[in-house]
């Protein structure tokens, strides 16, 4: 079996290891706060005092940061994976990012003769423990179907989206729709709260209309409890809000109603709720309307 590399252990990366460990996979983990890796180590988990000795006889080397920043500090940096990989390895990089850096990596990649995917995720810490993520990949066709048992060992579905940037790009436009509907049922529950209506009524009806989705429901019910623990911090929600602006302005494509809820997550970070849920922007709402969704 393949031996797997997992670099950096965030809330996605130690749900993603762990599975891949329960598929029998022999996975070493590197973190640079080296204690992170305790729980995976626990698990099975070989543990790398550093990104060399971590790739050094990995078939395949995985990871999903935070940003650009951290991808291009992991991979192009002193130390990074760049300078310790060998010909012949293979790169999976699960992160949303631009597409402009999974390309450059595929480049990068590909003059030593090492073979790369971009496969951000769609779900959150929930899906990523269970195994239940949906992975859009960009890269060589050849390579995506080889990979799929690791793909599959972390996922409900994969999805083959077309060469390099291709997963990156479609992970944009995913979550351009998962930013719409959150401000969507934002909005809804706001005017159904000042106009009178019971909220657990309207969730309701809009679990069983041709409109219905799963965010309207988990969403919904946690403005009700008054629930922003974090799935996925708003922080990182405004990060992917701003690369879809740059995507699209790279791309010359209008989203007006993205560039307005960009502002809605942008307010909620300066309030200082970027640490907790995505939905926390939607406080940002309320206080605008000068209402509270009640409590169950």
């Amino acid at each position: 079996m393949q031996k797997l590399a997992y670099l950096g252990m965030g809330i996605m990366g130690r749900g993603m290891a762990a599975n891949l460990l329960k598929a029998g996979y022999p996975v070493t983990v590197w973190n640079r706060t080296a204690e992170r890796c305790a729980p995976l180590v626990e698990q099975g988990a070989g543990q790398a005092a550093d990104i060399g000795a971590a790739v050094a006889d990995a078939d395949v080397i995985l990871y999903c940061l935070s940003d650009d920043a951290a991808v291009t500090d992991l991979v192009f940096g002193a130390g990074g994976v760049l300078e310790n990989v060998r010909e012949g390895q293979i790169v999976i990089d699960l992160t949303t990012l631009h597409p402009d850096t999974s390309r450059a990596e595929a480049a990068a990649y590909a003059e030593r003769g090492v073979r790369f995917l971009d496969a951000p995720v769609f779900g959150s810490k929930n899906e990523a423990a269970a195994g239940g993520l949906w992975i859009v990949v960009g890269g060589d066709r050849t390579l995506y179907d080889e990979m799929l048992p690791i793909l599959e060992a972390m996922s409900e579905t994969t999805h083959y989206m077309g060469g390099n940037g291709m997963g990156a790009s479609m992970k944009l436009v995913g979550n351009l729709v998962v930013a719409s509907q959150l401000e969507a049922i934002g909005e809804a529950m706001i005017l159904a709260t000042k106009a009178g209506l019971d909220p657990e009524d309207v969730l309701g009806v809009l679990h069983v209309t041709d409109f219905k989705s799963p965010i309207f429901d988990g969403v919904g019910a946690a403005l009700i409890d008054r629930d922003f623990s974090t799935n996925f911090a708003l922080k990182l929600m405004l990060k992917d809000a701003n690369l879809i602006s740059s995507f699209a302005q790279d791309l010359n494509a209008p989203i007006p109603a993205v560039a307005v809820i960009r502002e809605n997550i942008k307010a909620g970070v300066n309030k200082g709720w970027g640490e907790e849920n995505a939905s926390a922007f939607i406080k940002t709402l309320e206080e605008d309307a000068g209402v509270t969704v009640m409590r169950r």
